[in-house]
């Protein structure tokens, strides 16, 4: 079975996210996702989540492309990724993680082999969380 994870925060979904869920579950045959802890949003945000985490994992848990929704790490996150042994992570398009300096950190916690995918954007403009919440300000 080729397990495929990927991470966020997933702060309101919408339809860029199952999207998002849907092109990573493509890539094999169980979709991890990983859904990060409030604090975490928050420094790498800028700002609070506006669903507390236990909220989000509990609404990504409900898509129907996830077959297993994780809280996130705390601090440790490459020893998260270990425990889960994923053959492939992907990345969402605007996800600032960069693939060589990933590359470097897997092969340190002996997952040289786990491919490493960035996704496409579903209608980047328009299925965007910072996009839809301040939309929502707007009306």
């Amino acid at each position: 079975m080729k397990v495929v994870m990927v991470f966020g925060a997933f702060d309101g979904l919408h339809p860029g996210h199952l999207d998002f869920f849907k092109q990573a579950k493509g890539y094999g045959d169980t979709l991890v996702v990983s859904v990060g802890l409030d604090k975490n949003v928050e420094k790498i945000k800028g700002k609070k989540p506006l669903f507390n985490h236990e909220e989000r994992l509990h609404l990504v848990r409900n898509c129907r492309y996830v077959d297993n929704a994780v809280l996130g790490a705390a601090e440790d996150f490459y020893q998260h990724i270990k425990n889960y042994q994923p053959d492939v992570i992907c990345l969402g398009y605007d996800q600032w993680a960069k693939e060589d300096e990933l590359r470097g950190e897997l092969n340190k916690i002996g997952l040289g082999k786990t491919d490493i995918v960035r996704l496409k954007s579903y209608e980047a403009y328009r299925a965007k969380s910072s996009i839809i919440k301040q939309k929502s300000v707007d009306f």
